[in-house]
């Protein structure tokens, strides 16, 4: 499995919830299953207790992306340092599920986790997943949406290091915002001049006798 894809575990936990919207999707068993894709014998762990065990690590994990969105390296690195000691994975050679022409393994590393419960086996895939995309692509590559209020958690792969929204739809819906208040400033601009001109024209003595 790519490394990404590992990565990707932690964006999907941090976004399960929306604080500014006050919107929580991580709310049963089943909504924790979800968050597995398709690892269904490791979703098949899941018991009613990781349900708050999983919005514990959502938080953690937030406060990694929050720190290297306002540009405190240290501080992302130092947080997700504390979650790989808590949830150490196992890292592996793996032929499984892939093969060449040939019909050989393509080998790759696969993170093997021996969780006590599910809840400790998905937060050491993410954090590990997180750590190598951290090192890989440096600590501003993780970001907070701009677009309020969304602030859902990203991982940018731009080739630029631009990437400051969650998705096109943010993006579009940041720029018609941006685009709008630039018009009513405008809008604004103009009729104070307007209104400037006017009473100028007012309090300037008449030339004529």
């Amino acid at each position: 499995m790519e490394l990404a894809y590992y990565s990707d575990y932690a964006v999907r936990l941090v976004n399960t919830e929306e604080p500014a919207r006050n919107k929580d999707s991580l709310t049963s068993v089943e909504s924790v299953r979800e968050l597995f894709g398709e690892s269904t014998q490791a979703a098949r762990r899941v018991g009613d207790s990781d349900v708050t065990r999983f919005r514990s690590v959502r938080g953690r994990l937030r406060a990694v992306f929050a720190a290297a969105d306002a540009g405190e390296e240290t501080q992302a690195v130092d947080l997700l340092n504390s979650l790989l000691l808590e949830f150490p994975v196992s890292p592996q050679i793996s032929g499984h599920d892939y093969r060449d022409e040939d019909g050989r393994p393509k080998w790759h590393m696969h993170l093997a986790d021996h969780p006590s419960n599910a809840t400790a086996g998905y937060a050491a895939i993410a954090a590990m997943g997180l750590a190598f995309h951290l090192t890989e692509y440096g600590v501003d590559r993780l970001g907070l949406c701009e677009a309020a209020p969304c602030r859902n958690a990203y991982l940018d792969t731009s080739t630029n290091r631009s990437r400051r929204y969650c998705s096109d739809r943010c993006a579009t819906r940041a720029n018609v915002a941006a685009y709008r208040a630039r018009k009513r400033l405008e809008s604004e601009r103009s009729a104070s001049t307007g209104r400037t001109a006017e009473t100028s024209q007012i309090r300037t003595p008449s030339t004529d006798r």
